[in-house]
């Protein structure tokens, strides 16, 4: 809590006791959010002053705190409103997730195989916190599984688990986190269709999951992996991004790599085959970021400049066509972007000044820009919001503010808009803190 609690030792008058040093403890009254405070819960005062400089409450809501010391009658403060704020937000097939400042991961919408990592499966209109106590340092929601990194470098991943998308040595779903096998330390994660990929702080790739298609880049194609598998190549990687049947990363040369299912041409390799080991995104050099959504992929330079290629039947791509790209085209317009994302059939950015911009599928409304009509080029997302971040999900986008507020748009089937409703929006609704 901001600012730090403080609590006064009184006399019978109301007025500070100066000099005392009573050990003063704090602690919730009952409430109906099911609420948890933690941090510095007993202090002793100085000069007749306790202060509680570290206090959490693990969930939004209206709180009061009871004061109790031995001796003294206890006090109840008046109501205190807690809210959220978040780091990093991501959106999944039909959940998404979010990641507090200090760590806390969040979950809300479908639930359905364990993905909010609540340790149930009943779907969440509003952000739950995340079993286990794991503070994460990043988290990646996939179509019905998540996965994050903790601040330990450790990956977990919780949620939809048939294929080994996990990454726990089986293919039982969980409820909550579950560490990732193997004992390596990543620092990005993730999640796709029903593989996972992550960069490890040595720049290797590791997959696992679902291999149909050679998504895991192991060299082969088939089956499932449990556990990760190094993908071959001897490439070093910056991030990782998976997608539905395919992945692709972002070298620590500026290029992107990709491999796996190349129908509409998702490899961007200039051709249609799928190929089981990365290979190179041709005419694109100098990348700050590449993102796999559905079967589409976009990237931006270190300019700013935005590329897209693969599947293209929304608009997706952004070129001002309907027309599948087997080879990047870019992003029409001339904006220029600080962050891009690729989600189910659309595709979101962010300027460097906060406009957001979405384009492709929007039967749902999920680019946001008040209209339920499809976009071939971009457009801005309506409410003059600005954004440090953006992520597209399957049929539905969020967006982070500076102050570490979370909006969402589009599809709202399970409430993985957050806004404690199951009704879709076409243009931007704060997420309930």
């Amino acid at each position: 809590m901001a600012p730090p609690v403080q609590v006064a030792v009184q006399d019978s008058v109301g007025n500070t006791v100066q000099g005392a040093t009573d050990t003063v403890t704090l602690a919730l009254a009952a409430n109906s959010t099911g609420g948890a405070l933690s941090g510095t819960m007993t202090a002793a005062a100085v000069d007749g002053i306790a202060t509680f400089g570290d206090l959490r409450v693990d969930r939004p809501g209206t709180y009061t705190l009871v004061a109790t010391a031995p001796g003294l009658t206890a006090d109840t403060s008046a109501p205190i409103a807690v809210h959220l704020t978040f780091a990093a937000v991501s959106a999944g097939g039909s959940h998404t997730c979010a990641v507090t400042p200090r760590g806390r991961a969040y979950c809300w919408g479908s639930n359905s195989s364990g993905q909010l990592g609540d340790g149930t499966t009943l779907a969440k209109t509003t952000p739950v916190p995340v079993s286990g106590g794991i503070r994460f340092a990043t988290i990646s929601s996939g179509e019905n599984h998540t996965c994050g990194v903790a601040a330990t470098a450790g990956a977990y991943c919780w949620g939809a688990n048939f294929w080994g998308q996990l990454g726990g040595g089986t293919g039982i779903p969980q409820t909550s986190p579950a560490r990732v096998a193997g004992g390596l330390d990543f620092k990005v994660v993730g999640a796709g269709g029903a593989h996972t990929c992550g960069v490890t702080t040595s720049g290797a790739a590791y997959c696992w999951g679902d291999n149909f298609a050679g998504q895991l880049g192991s060299g082969d194609t088939g089956g499932a992996s449990l556990t990760p598998v190094a993908v071959v190549g001897g490439l070093t990687f910056t991030s990782v991004s998976a997608g539905a049947g395919y992945s692709c990363g972002l070298t620590t040369a500026g290029a992107a790599s990709c491999w796996g299912s190349n129908s509409d041409g998702r490899l961007g390799d200039g051709t249609m085959l799928g190929r089981s080991m990365p290979g190179p995104v041709v005419g694109v050099i100098g990348l700050a970021a590449v993102s796999a959504g559905a079967r589409h992929a976009c990237a931006v330079t270190t300019g700013g400049m935005a590329y897209c290629w693969g599947a293209n039947n929304a608009g997706q791509l952004g070129d001002g066509t309907t027309t599948s790209r087997a080879i990047p085209v870019p992003v029409s317009g001339g904006l220029h972007f600080a962050v891009l994302d690729g989600g189910g059939g659309h595709s979101c950015g962010v300027l460097p000044n906060g406009a957001t911009y979405c384009w492709g599928d929007n039967k749902y409304g999920q680019l946001g820009d008040a209209t339920r009509t499809g976009r071939a080029n971009p457009a801005p997302v309506a409410g003059g919001l600005d954004f440090v971040a953006v992520s597209a999900g399957l049929a539905h986008a969020c967006g982070l503010t500076s102050g570490g507020t979370p909006y969402c748009w589009g599809l709202n089937n399970y409430g993985q808009l957050g806004n404690g409703t199951t009704t879709s929006s076409s243009t931007p609704v704060p997420v309930l803190q």
